[in-house]
């Protein structure tokens, strides 16, 4: 089951436990290939790259090329937006880059969806699927697609954050208020900030403030990053 998947990659334990969770959610979810790639910028224009994925050897070197990625649309959609980016042939002619669709092509990227987690500290996560055959053409569907790649991604990128990155370069544990962790708790329930707000006797925009205070503590982005990093380091259960 794809639900299965979401709690399965947050309890890899180790760099080849990750990597077999996200080939497996990308071919229940009827994909081929897949990449997660955690950034870690260092300053003075320096990045790290950490790279999980399940290129095809022989697409390897095209695939690292450095300079091939910068005009590649897809990776310079990611750099920039968190929103998914659907691609497909279309979206390489566009930007004039359809010599590069098409050699990529041979080896079976042909369409995919793509998205990118900016974190605070010069931390980033970039994941995306991919394969030969087309996306599905009702909306209805591509749209629960997206949600599953979308809603995976959060997940993997709490796991790789704790795997892949050296612990001197991670953050120290945030610490949170009680009425944050309130907050936050009620939050991993599915209330509303309104809900949070009537049953710890405070207004709806003060529930918001705890949450979003809770959120940039945590180096997250989004009230459900954050609860599942607060769950992660047992700020919360």
């Amino acid at each position: 089951m794809i639900s299965g998947s979401y709690q399965s990659v947050m309890q890899a334990r180790n760099r080849d436990e990750f990597r077999d969770e996200i080939i497996r959610f990308t071919q229940q979810l009827g994909f081929e290939t897949v990449s997660a790639v955690t950034v870690i910028d260092q300053g003075l224009g320096k990045s790290e790259f950490i790279n999980i994925d399940n290129t095809p050897r022989a697409y390897l070197d095209a695939y690292a090329d450095e300079f091939a990625n910068r005009r590649d649309p897809v990776m310079q959609h990611c750099k920039r937006a968190t929103v998914p980016i659907i691609w497909d042939q279309e979206t390489y002619v566009s930007q004039g880059a359809g010599p590069k669709w098409e050699h990529q092509a041979r080896f079976g990227y042909r369409t995919g969806i793509a998205m990118a987690l900016h974190m605070p500290e010069g931390r980033h996560f970039m994941f995306g699927v991919d394969r030969d055959q087309p996306l599905p053409d009702d909306t209805a569907e591509l749209q629960r697609v997206v949600a599953d790649v979308q809603l995976f991604a959060v997940h993997a990128q709490d796991a790789a954050m704790r795997l892949l990155v050296p612990p001197l370069l991670q953050p120290e544990r945030p610490k949170l208020t009680p009425r944050e962790l309130e907050a936050l708790r009620w939050t991993m329930d599915g209330k509303t900030a309104w809900e949070v707000g009537a049953l710890l006797g405070i207004s709806e925009r003060t529930a918001v403030l705890h949450v979003n205070n809770a959120m940039h503590k945590l180096g997250c982005t989004t009230k459900h990053q954050a609860v599942l990093k607060a769950l992660r380091l047992g700020l919360i259960s």
